[in-house]
């Protein structure tokens, strides 16, 4: 099987604000999924309230973009009428798909005539489970991150089902990321979407001691249930004949994060099309995907079982970071120049600055000139409202950053 133009890949960006969604939008995603505040697994995120519905279903299909709402927790009995009630709204507003395993969402929307994906915490790891799931009304699976690319080759094979696979992000220590240990120690469950990951934490008091082999792991020097973030990029080229969407994880990241990598993705699919797929290309996109959050890359399952693929470090190992600049305080259409008033720091000719904003999105530039009272200067410090020339459209309150 080879990639060619009539095997579309899409590519499913995350949304957790609006910030991020038009950031996707703007770095060529084909699709966005997103939550609702409640039934969805990042509820840690800052979420899209359900009156919110309407406008991100018209601002996503002006743009050619399709929509998809996660309604994949886990649902209690108490919890029906009100899952029942955000499926008949997300029909109403034309979403476009639904994310869910639990059978009441499944069930409710078919009946409402809603697309339906398969979630990844149904854990579908073979061509049965997804047949299974088919016979009941979904066309699309997301497949479960313990799978090989061997493995997605033969379920893609055997099923008529859509084939989804995450192809950047977090990974889990537990399958599928069916975890208890956020549920447990601070009553905040995964499995709601509202895991406050106390795996990523150091743990130096405690030692881990295996007997019969003699080893020994300090889980604040090893991080043994951290793994390290997911990215395919470098062999995405393997990956694509077998699959029809690849999957950006990261509605809890910021909106430069979400913009950096559907970038990179987008770019890496046009150049697996036309050719231009090499290791040269590879180097430069894997040199931006650094810059933002991750934990240090895995190939994940893909090419096998990633042994010992735990980070070695709390936090992110992003080799740029945001600091706070200032914001803008208006706009000049005509001219293309921003008033940005530096709260903090100081912004010089040749930083690199990201503007971000709910309307705006994500604007990162170079900073190629700054005047103060129409004079130019080189740099300019707390207190001082700058003139700003800018490469796009920034809106008033946007906020700005240092990028370095």
């Amino acid at each position: 099987m080879t990639v060619n133009n009539k095997n579309k890949i899409e590519i499913l960006a995350p949304a957790g604000n609006w910030a991020m969604l038009r950031a996707a939008v703007d770095a060529g995603a084909d699709a966005v999924y997103f939550g609702v505040q409640g039934f969805n697994m990042r509820a840690t995120a800052r979420n899209f309230k359900v009156s919110e519905l309407g406008r991100i279903v018209e601002y996503c299909h002006e743009n050619k973009i399709k929509v998809y709402l996660t309604v994949n927790t886990i649902v209690y009995e108490n919890e029906i009428g009100k899952v029942k009630n955000l499926l008949k709204k997300a029909k109403m507003a034309g979403i476009d798909a639904v994310i869910c395993w639990d059978f009441v969402v499944l069930k409710e929307a078919k009946r409402l005539g809603l697309e339906i994906h398969v979630s990844t915490q149904a854990s579908v790891s073979n061509s049965e489970a997804a047949n299974f799931y088919y016979k009941l009304g979904a066309r699309r699976c997301v497949l479960a991150r313990e799978c090989t690319l061997e493995q997605i080759r033969e379920i893609k094979k055997s099923t008529r089902m859509k084939i989804e696979v995450f192809a950047h992000g977090a990974m889990c220590v537990s399958v599928s990321g069916r975890c208890f240990i956020s549920q447990f120690l601070y009553g905040r469950s995964a499995n709601r979407g509202d895991c406050i990951q106390p795996c990523r934490r150091s743990y130096d008091k405690y030692l881990l001691k295996d007997k019969e082999e003699d080893k020994e792991l300090v889980l604040g020097n090893d991080y043994v249930m951290s793994p390290k973030d997911l990215c395919t990029l470098p062999f995405l080229d393997k990956i694509l004949p077998f699959v029809d969407v690849l999957k950006i994880e990261g509605r809890a990241r910021n909106p430069e994060y979400v913009g950096v990598v559907v970038k990179a993705y987008r770019d890496a699919v046009d150049a697996i099309r036309s050719g231009k797929f090499s290791k040269e290309f590879v180097k430069g996109k894997m040199k931006k995907l650094h810059e933002v959050y991750n934990r240090g890359f895995s190939s994940g399952f893909f090419l096998g079982k990633p042994i010992n693929e735990f980070t070695d470090d709390y936090g992110s190992k992003a080799e740029k970071r945001k600091v706070n600049l200032g914001v803008v305080k208006n706009y000049y259409r005509k001219v293309g120049v921003a008033e940005i008033k530096i709260n903090t720091n100081e912004v010089k000719l040749g930083d690199t600055v990201i503007i971000i904003g709910d309307t705006t999105g994500v604007v990162e530039q170079t900073v190629g000139s700054i005047e103060i009272n129409h004079r130019p200067v080189k740099a300019a410090g707390k207190g001082k409202s700058v003139a700003v020339k800018v490469e796009k459209v920034v809106r008033k309150n946007d906020r700005v950053f240092l990028w370095k």
